[in-house]
């Protein structure tokens, strides 16, 4: 549900090829957002999840007291069931980071993680089932703004300004995520990523386009609840839909281009990592084990 991606900021829910968005993916499906150390940020997921949805529909306080409780559930739902998985991604993925790779396994770690996000999601549809028909009008068109600011910002980063301008700022993102990860990245491979950015088939308007259709969709899905023309015993299953509709767009030709920029991003990201020195491999490898330790820390008994 598009509402509820936005723990990893601007991204789609498809693999864009680099590290990363892997480790990104997998800081959504653990609800973690940006927020300090790994442990710090799990342990406190419920008030932090809270505080973002919250700043999209400025509940009120049974409302509030509603969407508290199902957030708690689900943070131990998840504790429980999907940390365990989680962390075993984790391992694999430590495991792999001193080696070569190719773009068939990172299209399968990729989608191994987004299993989890996916799962995760789908967990939240009883908090949403809950809260919707009781929203307010005024508190739908406060969602409904808040998402207008969401499309302007991301048009700012990917659309305005020159080809130039527009090349400078995606490069500038992609060191900057890359190097948090790898360490200090050569120019050669800084010029590798810039020959990636050139030649992806990432198209921003075609991006724009389905993202408005996410978010008219979540609005309508929402509108129809809370009004009544959707029954009550067939809230549950829409808002399953919905969700699946966020990640699973039904639009053919995004589907399309969706599968191009996965293919090509698996392609890429094995080039990236292939070219890392093993210094810039170790540091991979040693991040992924701090967050692993952070979230061991937070297994149930």
């Amino acid at each position: 549900m598009s509402l509820f991606v936005r723990s990893v900021p601007r991204q789609q829910p498809h693999f864009r090829g680099h590290w990363v968005l892997i480790i990104g993916t997998l800081l959504a499906s653990l609800l973690l957002g940006g927020c300090g150390t790994v442990r710090l940020a799990y342990s406190n997921a419920p008030s932090l999840v809270f505080w973002w949805i919250d700043g999209y529909f400025d509940f009120e306080s049974e409302q509030a007291s509603s969407v508290r409780a199902g957030l708690q559930r689900a943070h131990e739902w998840h504790r429980k069931e999907e940390l365990p998985l989680l962390l075993a991604q984790l391992d694999k993925l430590q495991a792999r980071a001193l080696e070569p790779t190719t773009p068939e396994t990172m299209c399968q770690l990729a989608n191994d993680l987004q299993v989890r996000y996916q799962t995760a999601l789908q967990h939240m549809v009883p908090t949403v089932v809950a809260v919707a028909p009781g929203l307010r009008e005024a508190q739908i068109k406060h969602l409904e703004r808040e998402l207008a600011k969401r499309r302007i910002d991301w048009q700012s980063d990917y659309q305005d300004g020159t080809s130039a301008e527009r090349m400078e700022r995606r490069l500038k993102k992609a060191v900057d995520r890359t190097e948090s990860f790898y360490g200090k990245l050569r120019p050669e491979q800084v010029e590798l990523l810039r020959t990636q950015l050139n030649n992806s088939p990432f198209n921003p308007s075609i991006q724009s386009r389905e993202s408005l259709r996410r978010h008219q969709d979540t609005l309508t899905t929402l509108t129809n609840i809370r009004s009544g023309t959707i029954a009550a015993d067939q809230a549950p299953s829409v808002i399953t839909a919905l969700i699946q509709r966020s990640y699973a767009s039904p639009d053919a030709s995004y589907q399309k281009y969706q599968v191009l920029l996965t293919q090509q991003g698996c392609g890429n990201f094995a080039a990236l990592h292939n070219s890392m020195q093993p210094r810039q491999r170790a540091q991979l490898a040693e991040s992924l084990k701090s967050y692993a330790a952070d979230l061991r820390s937070q297994l149930p008994g």
